[in-house]
């Protein structure tokens, strides 16, 4: 099966330019209510996945840093402390089902190494769901 039949294009991802500010990635998390949003660099490549956890932990360790002072934090200055890595779209569904265990959702790239989407999480279950039970049904 190809996986890109479960692809959310990049054209519908929130997603943020290494070059963001804290302040904007954090306004633009609420905003979506997203707990984590892919980052991309000046290129369009995937460099990573950046978490309200690396924001806050990012907060906690530098006390000089106030919530208002976040517009002058770049995100390349903020650690990632999971390192959540990117599909090619060329894998295979086990490669998806594996990674979707531990994130809710997976970036994908090209060849290139090029960010074209993600895969969600509840897309790769909801096929599942679908196969399993329809197999059941099948069989019954």
């Amino acid at each position: 099966m190809n996986i890109a039949f479960f692809l959310t294009p990049k054209t519908e991802v929130v997603y943020e330019k290494v070059t963001s500010t804290m302040r904007q990635v954090l306004e633009r998390m609420e905003y979506h209510r997203y707990t984590a949003i892919p980052i991309l660099d000046e290129k369009g490549k995937y460099i990573g996945t950046l978490t309200e956890g690396d924001l806050l932990w990012k907060l906690k360790d530098t006390p000089s840093l106030g919530f208002k002072d976040t517009n002058k934090i770049s995100i390349s200055e903020v650690p990632r402390r999971t390192k959540i890595k990117a599909v090619r779209i060329d894998s295979n569904i086990e490669d998806l089902i594996s990674a979707s265990i531990h994130q809710n959702y997976i970036p994908v790239v090209d060849d290139n190494n090029t960010f074209i989407g993600i895969i969600k999480r509840s897309d790769i279950i909801s096929y599942c769901y679908e196969r399993i039970f329809q197999n059941a049904s099948v069989e019954v």
